[in-house]
């Protein structure tokens, strides 16, 4: 039997995040940044559990208490960190024989790019700490969570960009990854997207910045709408790889186009990766990251209120994680229904 990857609106058990500390990039604005986690966590743990690692559990149990967190759902393992980007150090689960078996890539900051030795570690550590109840496969390659979409059917959507780094995989081709996929992954079929990007993204273009697979043939994708953006031009043109891309059944995707938000800048006037596609799915709900944009941010929220309907549609203001690069999905990894214990 071929392993299956959920999709992310399939039952959950929790979902993995880890903590912002003095030890991260995250050092000179904790008093800005950690009232987003808690947020998130908070909204997660009305619907599902949180899995949190951090290196003092007695201070962050501190900072939920007094934001009113339900801390019967959430479970701290304390251990080191370099950052806090659950999604693409985290595991990857995949069903295999109706179990799921929790897959422990290489992590290596996003192709060479920052220290990972101990985000590199922290599936591991989990497992060894009783907090993962699978099986743990380690397999020897590097691979993000933010970098692959699945409809749960054998579709995986990524980018050439980014599964083609040569700081990541270089004994590997194009069809080799795409057999990995295949074997690891239960990939049946790999849509490739060869353009869309964003200023300020470290991770060389991962799909869960760009466009993202929803139910029923749906891909809800970033679009831009202002033609002297220096984006405008690389968004069209994934926006035409969209059109091309056809469903298992044959037919066209449902496109839903999500607003362009307003351009932020940090404060060297580096332009920050703002995306609305960097969403999250739980049990019952969707949170989706906002940036204080009265124009798009409610046209982002009834775009995946189209979506996923039924879902209780929340948004969380992450300006400061674009801070770091990175959103809302990007500091989460979904934990699918048997792992935690």
């Amino acid at each position: 039997m071929n392993p299956r990857l959920p999709a992310e609106w399939e039952m959950q058990d929790g979902v993995l995040m880890a903590w912002p500390h003095e030890g991260t990039d995250w050092a000179y604005m904790l008093d800005d940044v950690r009232p987003v986690f808690v947020e998130i966590i908070r909204q997660i743990t009305r619907f599902e559990r949180v899995l949190l690692t951090a290196p003092d559990a007695v201070n962050v149990s501190g900072f939920l208490a007094d934001a009113g967190v339900d801390q019967a759902k959430v479970t701290i393992c304390e251990m080191p960190n370099n950052d806090t980007w659950a999604r693409d150090f985290g595991p990857i689960t995949v069903i295999y024989n109706n179990q799921p078996v929790l897959l422990d890539f290489g992590f290596n900051g996003w192709g060479l790019k920052f220290p990972a030795n101990h985000d590199n570690l922290v599936t591991r550590r989990l497992k060894e700490q009783g907090a993962l109840a699978p099986n743990i496969n380690t397999v020897g390659l590097i691979f993000e969570g933010g970098s692959i979409e699945s409809d749960g059917l054998g579709t995986i959507l990524t980018t050439a960009e980014c599964l083609l780094s040569p700081n990541r995989n270089p004994q590997l081709d194009k069809s080799e990854i795409e057999q990995a996929m295949a074997s690891m992954l239960g990939a049946r079929r790999v849509l490739w997207l060869n353009h869309g990007w964003l200023a300020g993204d470290d991770t060389d273009s991962h799909i869960d910045t760009l466009a993202r697979i929803c139910p029923d043939n749906t891909i809800v994708y970033q679009a831009c709408d202002i033609p002297l953006d220096e984006h405008y031009e690389g968004l069209k043109r994934m926006e035409e790889e969209l059109k091309a891309f056809r469903a298992p059944d044959g037919s066209p995707y449902r496109l839903l186009p999500l607003p362009w938000p307003k351009a932020r800048f940090d404060d060297q006037a580096h332009r920050l990766p703002a995306t609305y596609a960097n969403f999250l799915v739980i049990n019952g709900a969707v949170l989706v990251p906002t940036y204080s944009d009265q124009e798009n941010d409610g046209k982002a929220l009834a775009c995946l209120g189209t979506a996923f309907p039924g879902r209780e549609i929340i948004g969380i203001n992450c300006l400061p994680l674009i801070e770091q690069h990175g959103s809302l999905h990007c500091v989460t990894m979904q934990l699918p229904a048997g792992v935690l214990p």
